[in-house]
């Protein structure tokens, strides 16, 4: 084949096409792997379209019924029917290995797709006036569009599962320290003891009012998560790496946040930063703080790069609303579409997914202030992608002379795999920092669910 011919196989193109007039059953076998584009002649793509269309509408495959589509289409002059045909079956006379050639077919197909997606990065090569961050994404995402071309999802016998399954079960009831390969601990025991960590897959939502501390709470899953040599991509639509890095001082130095803001540590303070930043700079937290306009795409071109090089164990992104998916005209479906992003996201990446939500202003409005689900501000699919709803209150936040300062409730509001229930954390506004309570002091509610 020339250099300048693009790969295809004419022959396995006809046998495929001729053993779906001869086999009724056929298209069940290729019809999830092949779409019209994949044929490189014309004409095929004409006949597999025309196929595609009879199976769609559960009608009998033949060349008399195939002939009936492309004629009402016009496009029977084309591609010289009765001579095509005639080589079609004199070609094919068995459907035995349709399946092979449909594989043919479609690797011949990646192959050209990958051709054209090294032409427009060349041609992005070319282009100067463009900026490189720009062409990048291009480039980047051409070759994603032809890998996502490879993937190819099927039904799975639930024997293969098991089997799987079962050796995972043995091997972590042999050693049960294992089991740290298939949960993220949050770093926080009354969590664990209920979530069991966070579950690769999992997309978690933690809801709050501004300022109650989601933010907060979500750095120190960050960093507990991080001490485990873990790592994790913090995405901030709303905060710079800057003050995303000040906060994780702070909390590593359990000193007032203020004092770095102001430049107001003591010496026993500035002699015990060293020992934070030593430890923080061994942290495999990553962050990005690129504008909100970049959004969905470039979270999952950085993350996905991140896994490659590097691995990747957690996904935080603040915050769910500042996020855009380009839906302008309906802003809870655009929410709608986002969350189900991130779900596919976590699925892809085989990673949890910790986003951060507002809470809507007519929690302030009710005289019980506790968030239930219907607060979760445009949360359109939100409650459905979620495999866990956590949300965040604190009666300091509303009762300026509360008699348990900095007592956060976690009310657990979805819990896929569980039940519902609260756990109650010590929140230092000041050092932005949660902590366990005393034994004595903590209490768990369990709910009924909603």
């Amino acid at each position: 084949m020339s250099l300048t011919t693009p790969p295809h196989s004419i022959d396995a193109e006809r046998w495929v096409l001729g053993s779906l007039l001869i086999d009724k059953d056929g298209i069940i076998h290729v019809a999830n792997l092949l779409s019209r584009d994949d044929f490189y002649d014309p004409a095929h793509s004409i006949v597999y379209e025309a196929i595609l269309d009879l199976y769609s509408r559960n009608r009998p495959i033949d060349s008399i019924t195939v002939r009936e589509v492309i004629d009402d289409q016009k496009k029977l002059e084309s591609i010289g029917w009765n001579i095509f045909l005639a080589g079609l079956m004199e070609a094919v006379f068995t459907s035995a290995n349709i399946f092979q050639y449909a594989q043919i077919v479609k690797n011949k197909s990646i192959l050209r797709k990958l051709i054209r997606a090294g032409n427009e990065i060349i041609m992005n090569g070319y282009d100067e006036a463009t900026e490189t961050t720009e062409l990048l994404e291009k480039s980047e995402k051409s070759l994603f569009g032809v890998t996502q071309t490879f993937i190819q999802n099927k039904l799975v016998p639930i024997r293969d599962i098991l089997n799987a399954r079962y050796e995972e079960f043995a091997a972590i009831h042999a050693d049960p320290e294992l089991v740290d390969r298939h949960t993220i601990s949050t770093g926080y025991a009354s969590f664990d003891a209920k979530l069991w960590g966070f579950k690769r897959w999992d997309l978690i939502i933690l809801a709050a009012r501004p300022s109650m501390g989601k933010t907060a709470m979500a750095l120190n899953f960050a960093q507990n998560v991080a001490k485990k040599w873990r790592n994790v991509a913090v995405f901030s639509l709303e905060m710079s790496k800057e003050q995303l890095t000040d906060r994780l001082i702070a909390a590593a130095m359990s000193v007032d946040s203020w004092k770095l803001q102001k430049w107001k540590l003591s010496e026993d303070e500035f002699s015990r930063m060293g020992d934070a930043l030593e430890v923080l700079s061994r942290a495999k937290i990553y962050l990005d703080d690129s504008p909100a306009g970049e959004w969905l795409l470039s979270i999952k071109s950085k993350a996905r790069r991140l896994k490659m090089e590097s691995g990747l164990d957690l996904i935080i992104i603040d915050y769910l609303q500042l996020m855009s998916s380009g839906n302008s005209m309906n802003r809870v479906q655009e929410v709608s579409d986002i969350s189900r992003w991130l779900k596919s996201l976590a699925r892809e990446l085989d990673v949890p997914v910790v986003a951060l939500s507002q809470l809507s202003r007519w929690v302030e409005a009710r005289p019980d202030k506790r968030p239930v689900m219907s607060d979760l501000r445009e949360s359109g699919s939100i409650e459905q992608d979620a495999d866990i709803i956590a949300m965040i209150y604190r009666d300091d936040y509303y009762n300026e002379f509360s008699e348990i300062p900095g007592v956060t409730n976690v009310m657990i509001r979805k819990n896929r795999n569980g039940p519902t229930w609260q756990i109650d954390l010590k929140f230092e506004k000041s050092q932005q920092k949660f902590y366990e309570l005393e034994r004595t002091q903590q209490q768990e509610h369990e709910y009924s669910g909603e």
